[in-house]
């Protein structure tokens, strides 16, 4: 049985001064995740390693880890992404493709209004180690959305993220963390639309091969995160 520790990030940096959200992290509490890693000795594999463990469980070390990060937010360009060229990471970004170029509006009064990485940007982050993979297309929970909608909300995000970025899309991460009503309809939508993975978040480490990897589970980050102990699985 393989550890596979998938770090769920939100945005890298300050939150605004009249803000105290627990979704930002500090640079420097980054750049110590980073460091965390390294010398705790997990590895930091890409996603055509996951997808290859999938199946394959003995390609991968003991223990491994992989960096995932929601929304697609500019602070993952302009704060994470020099820190994870530093230490030669790479990471996969989850993005909800209405709002490409735009700002996280999805949140409404909960959250600071943040941008999201555009076009340009998402093609840089791809070009230098930071895959590009689904957040459905509105951010709605999929609980809230009947199976149509759901089927929609998959497909479409896949179909613009490979036309624009010419990347093959084959993982999701559920908005909210929310798998529906009913998952395992669901799971049987993505895997017919081409998905090999999708992501909860939270719920510690996940462990390879897996159960059901239309389910994985994340190890939610934030500044206060005792990333040590969540490796050793004392939190969980």
């Amino acid at each position: 049985m393989k550890r596979l520790a998938i770090l769920g990030f939100h945005k890298i940096g300050d939150s605004p001064a009249d803000w105290d959200s627990w979704f930002y992290i500090p640079e420097r509490t980054f750049a110590g995740h980073l460091s965390c890693l390294k010398d705790e000795g997990w590895p930091v594999i890409d996603l055509e390693a996951f997808l290859r463990g999938l199946g394959a469980p003995e390609t991968l070390p003991e223990r491994s880890a992989l960096l995932t990060f929601d929304d697609g937010y500019r602070s993952i360009r302009e704060v994470a992404l020099p820190w994870l060229v530093r230490f030669g990471y790479p990471g996969v970004m989850f993005v909800p493709t209405d709002f490409i170029g735009g700002f996280n509006s999805f949140d409404g009064s909960n959250e600071p209004e943040e941008p999201i990485c555009d076009w340009a940007e998402l093609c840089e982050l791809q070009r230098r180690g930071v895959s590009i993979q689904s957040h459905a297309a509105s951010h709605r929970p999929f609980s809230k959305l009947d199976p149509a909608e759901q089927e929609r909300e998959i497909v479409q995000s896949k179909a613009v993220l490979e036309a624009q970025l010419g990347a093959a899309v084959e993982v999701l991460a559920y908005p909210y963390g929310d798998p529906g009503a009913d998952p395992g309809r669901l799971q049987l939508a993505l895997k017919h639309a081409g998905y090999r993975a999708a992501f909860l978040y939270g719920g510690g480490l996940a462990r390879l091969p897996a159960e059901d990897p239309y389910v994985l589970p994340r190890v939610a980050m934030g500044p206060d995160t005792d990333l040590k102990a969540e490796l050793r699985g004392d939190c969980h």
